[in-house]
């Protein structure tokens, strides 16, 4: 087998905030990936850092009394001690307020701009005359210039669905301090995206470097026409300055976004620094030089959120400054809890430390294998079906194998295992299946290989069952048949660790002592336990209780307060293009109403008899509803880059009715129609069963 050199990484958790288990999503993926690729004998390598600059660091410390150093510092150590606690096994966590990263962004900022990929233009943008700096789109908020809805963010409308710029906004107030801003006018340095446009239309749809439904999404941009990408940003900014400006020009920032990825060279280069004259030792430019991009392999898992950074910008700017590309870029959905989005009041915002004080962290894990494929699906943490499933398959399936066996070879044996297997049809089965459990590994399609080995497990506890060692331990002249059914049992149960070992770390450590053994690589399952000595069985996992659940859920309510949150963002709204959210659970509100409020809230069934594009609105669909009424109620509605509009044709849907009409450029919209999800990363439409009735309120 050739042994593949591979680098992996995970994107770079932003250090103003905790680690909860909308994040946990993409670093257990990706400890389990690596955790399976090196259990298959290969040379893999997983680094990760704090993303660790941008306004919001630079503000949160002010807020806090102390500089951004030790912000950033604080975090840090907050985020690695719940990585820890979660199994995560990185080689390198490192920042990217670092030497390395400084020399990394200047050096590929140079050879960009010397070879004619970096420009310059003036750009008009808000101001704060209180605070003293630029505003970016978060950090103001006026009135939408579309459907004039007030407390509008300044990038897009939240009701309307329209995109503009924030210098657009209508009565524009700075959320920092409450001024309103001033139009000032500075120069910005750009990347001249456009002209990597062949090359990364050809890179997208080539070696399966990405899933297709991500190359097809990108599609659009590329429909759209790529843009320049702004990569400056004005003092007081927490960053690296540019390099090589003029000395009468005010001083220039990187923008967050630019320096956040080369924290993955950076972190890399420092881990090889520190490797450096041992037998670990790693070459940098064995993994990153332009000519190598062949002979090594470069993997990052991501959110669906901040493809198009890891997508488009990221190996444009690789590919122009002379550095090879990604071998792939693996993208994956939100977490859901219950169904529905992360919720403080509801206790299932829940940090990854709130977690760990309640329940075993390789539940988890287990869960997150179980529902993860190669797919860009949202997955849903169901908490009564958690629970269910860990004791199911966890408890109930793989260690319920050992604690009924190993008793009585421990008992009555000595621990010795038959020196020959009795069932070797069956074990061999078993054996084969690693083949298939393997592929399913390292495909990402972890959900499957779960399945493949619940079903192992499934056969050995119908083999135990159907023998029946306790009933044979009561007869005559049967001990050699209960040694040997016990032992087959055993055997799968190795196996079965074996196959688990990249989700269940701890447990299949644990697991080695008692089946006295240093090896549960992919490879050891082809020798089988023959003549082998086993330990006294201990209790390996307990089962989840109701109660340790719903402890979790009522300290997620009480702890995320805004006094308790280390480094909650700066504003209630995720930080949009300064930098995307990790998951949906980011976009979180805490505002509350009554239930006499939610009470005068009308919503009825409606049957959607028409629906169009509106000439000249990107964002809008045109709806005519028929809600029961004597005619047709009109409605925009802001989903037209999540729905063509025959797919909406006749359906049901649910319409607010009690709305007040909103007059529009395109029209007056007499409703809204329901729809779940984030304006920015996808919307569905609530549809109904073809039975509801129309014009029925919903209660």
């Amino acid at each position: 087998m050739k042994v593949r050199e591979i680098l992996v990484t995970s994107a770079l958790p932003y250090a103003n905030g905790y680690i909860h288990l909308g994040h946990l999503v993409e670093y257990i993926q990706t400890d389990i990936w690596v955790r399976a690729m090196k259990a298959q004998g290969h040379q893999v390598t997983y680094v990760c850092a704090d993303d660790a600059h941008g306004t919001a660091i630079m503000l949160k410390a002010q807020d806090n009394g102390i500089t951004p150093e030790e912000q950033i510092a604080t975090v840090k150590a907050s985020h690695e001690a719940d990585f820890a606690k979660f199994l995560i096994n990185f080689d390198n966590y490192h920042s990217t307020h670092s030497e390395e990263n400084k020399e990394f962004s200047e050096l590929i900022y140079r050879r960009l701009s010397s070879a004619g990929h970096i420009s310059t233009k003036d750009v008009e943008q808000l101001f704060d005359p209180e605070k003293q700096l630029f505003l970016a789109d978060r950090f103001v908020k006026g009135t939408c210039p579309e459907c004039d809805s007030p407390d509008q963010y300044g990038d897009n409308c939240e009701v309307c669905g329209t995109t503009y710029n924030a210098t657009e906004l209508k009565n524009p107030q700075s959320t920092l301090s409450g001024a309103t801003p001033v139009l000032k006018t500075s120069k910005h340095y750009f990347f001249n995206l456009p002209e990597f446009e062949q090359f990364l239309k050809d890179w997208t749809r080539s070696d399966n470097r990405l899933q297709t439904s991500v190359a097809n999404k990108l599609q659009e941009w590329f429909e759209a026409s790529l843009a320049t990408w702004d990569i400056s940003r004005d003092a007081p900014y927490f960053g690296f300055q540019i390099p090589d400006t003029p000395s009468d020009e005010p001083d220039k920032y990187f923008y967050v976004w630019l320096d956040a990825p080369v924290g993955y060279m950076a972190s890399f280069k420092n881990l090889c620094d520190k490797r450096a004259g041992t037998e670990q030792a790693l070459d940098f430019d064995h993994y990153w030089a332009q000519e190598n991009e062949h002979k090594t392999e470069v993997y990052h898992f991501i959110g669906k959120d901040i493809v198009y950074f890891h997508a488009l910008f990221w190996p444009a700017m690789l590919a122009g400054s002379e550095y090879r590309t990604p071998t792939g870029v693996f993208a994956h959905g939100f977490l859901m809890v219950n169904g529905e989005k992360m919720s403080k009041s509801r206790g299932t915002f829940i940090k990854a430390e709130t977690y760990a004080e309640h329940l075993h962290p390789e539940y988890l894990r287990y869960y997150f294998a179980s529902k993860l494929s190669d797919k860009v699906e949202d997955i849903n943490l169901d908490l009564e079906d958690f629970m269910q499933k860990v004791n199911s398959d966890l408890v109930g399936k793989v260690v319920n194998i050992a604690s009924r066996s190993a008793g009585f070879l421990v008992k009555k044996y000595d621990g010795m295992l038959s020196e020959v297997c009795v069932e070797s049809e069956l074990l061999e089965d078993i054996t084969k299946t690693g083949d298939e459990i393997a592929a399913a590994y390292e495909n990402r399609e972890f959900s499957r290989a779960m399945r493949l080995i619940m079903q192992c497990a499934d056969k050995a506890n119908e083999y135990i069952d159907a023998k029946k060692p306790w009933s044979l331990a009561k007869l005559e002249g049967t001990e050699q048949e209960v040694q040997d059914v016990c032992s087959v049992a055993i055997n799968i149960f190795r196996q079965l660790m074996v196959y688990l070992a990249p989700v269940l770390p701890e447990l299949t450590n644990n697991a080695k002592e008692f089946l006295n053994l240093d090896d549960l690589s992919f490879a050891s399952r082809n020798e089988w336990l023959l003549g082998h000595k086993i330990n006294k069985f201990k209790p390996l996992m307990q089962r989840i209780e109701e109660k340790d659940i719903e402890a979790m859920v009522e300290d997620s309510k009480a702890s995320l307060t805004q006094a308790d949150a280390p480094a909650a963002t700066e504003s209630s709204k995720p930080a949009a293009k300064d930098k995307a959210p990790a998951t949906n659970a980011d976009a979180e509100q805490t505002d509350y109403i009554g239930i006499e409020d939610f009470a005068k809230v009308e919503m009825k069934v409606a049957h959607v008899l028409e629906c169009n594009h509106v000439e000249g609105a990107d964002k809008l669909l045109q709806f005519t509803l028929d809600v029961g009424e004597d005619k047709p109620r009109n409605v925009f509605s802001g989903i037209r880059k999540f729905y063509e509009p025959e797919q909406l044709i006749n359906k049901k849907v649910i319409c607010v009715t009690n709305l007040a009409p909103r007059k529009m450029k395109f029209g007056v919209s007499e409703g809204m129609v329901l729809s779940t999800g984030e304006p920015k990363t996808g919307l569905t439409v609530v549809t109904l069963p073809d039975a509801c009735v129309v014009g029925d309120v919903l209660a």
